[in-house]
């Protein structure tokens, strides 16, 4: 039977070669399901991460330097016939079993073009500190609530990626909600009930560090996504979903912290 292929975009900064190797291991995993391509995008003069990223034979591209959007692009530009696509942060991982039951799902499924599971949520030394387990309905409250369909592990056909035209450079933190959304416009995006990922909650990490940011700029992609009569109506959701979303960060960092 032919294996599945898909490519994994990796970027990097090259400053956690810890975290990084175990993501790329986490991505060698999915060879016994799939053909795998792992997307390694870096600056080039990230020398040692470009190097553990060829003990693993990932494919070695270089970061444009201008934000987290360009480098996925840069990825996506690079692709050669795969048919799935899934990214993941280069201190979070992957959970091979996970990821295989969603591209079954868009298999089984023609008319689906985006697969999600569940994302537990892990502190600096592995070790576990809550979970995502939203279900079918995240897709549903994109638009109005925060986005819970995680983006490391998710599955998304290439060619529908291709047809909404990348990622949207312009955005620093939000740039898969933006996506999803638009993705969710032309198809179906589906659940299934398997953890498909880890995502490492940390200080450092961009989403968790700047939260207000992140909190700003998912309203501003939200209500362009919305109807043009419901614009004006907005805030009455947005904001207290905002202190809520902040709100629920805060409370996991304090975790991550204590169990640090």
């Amino acid at each position: 039977m032919t294996k599945p292929t898909i490519m994994v975009v990796l970027p990097s900064l090259g400053e956690r070669l810890e975290y990084l190797e175990s993501a790329l291991a986490s991505c060698q995993n999915l060879v016994e399901f799939a053909e795998v391509t792992v997307a390694v995008v870096v600056p080039e003069g990230a020398a040692q991460a470009r190097e553990l990223a060829r003990r693993y034979q990932a494919r070695i591209l270089s970061d444009p330097g201008r934000g987290m959007s360009a480098a996925i692009n840069v990825a996506l530009d690079s692709h050669d016939g795969e048919t799935f696509y899934t990214w993941l942060g280069d201190d979070d991982e992957l959970v091979a079993e996970g990821v295989r039951d969603l591209m079954r799902a868009l298999e089984e499924n023609p008319a689906a073009i985006v697969a999600h599971g569940f994302c537990d949520y892990i502190d600096g030394n592995g070790r576990l500190i809550g979970v995502n387990r939203a279900g079918s309905l995240a897709s549903l409250l994109m638009s109005w609530g925060p986005n819970l369909v995680p983006h490391p592990g998710t599955v998304v056909r290439f060619d529908a990626l291709v047809q909404t035209g990348g990622f949207d450079e312009a955005l620093r933190y939000v740039m898969d909600l933006d996506m999803f959304l638009r993705l969710r416009a032309v198809g179906t995006i589906i659940h299934r009930r398997v953890v498909a990922s880890r995502f490492r909650w940390h200080p450092e990490s961009a989403t968790v560090a700047d939260r207000a940011a992140s909190s700003r700029e998912a309203i501003k992609v939200k209500v362009k996504h919305l109807p043009v009569f419901l614009r004006a109506f907005s805030p009455i959701w947005n904001y207290p979903v905002a202190w809520a979303s902040l709100l629920a960060a805060w409370l996991v960092t304090v975790r991550a912290r204590r169990v640090y």
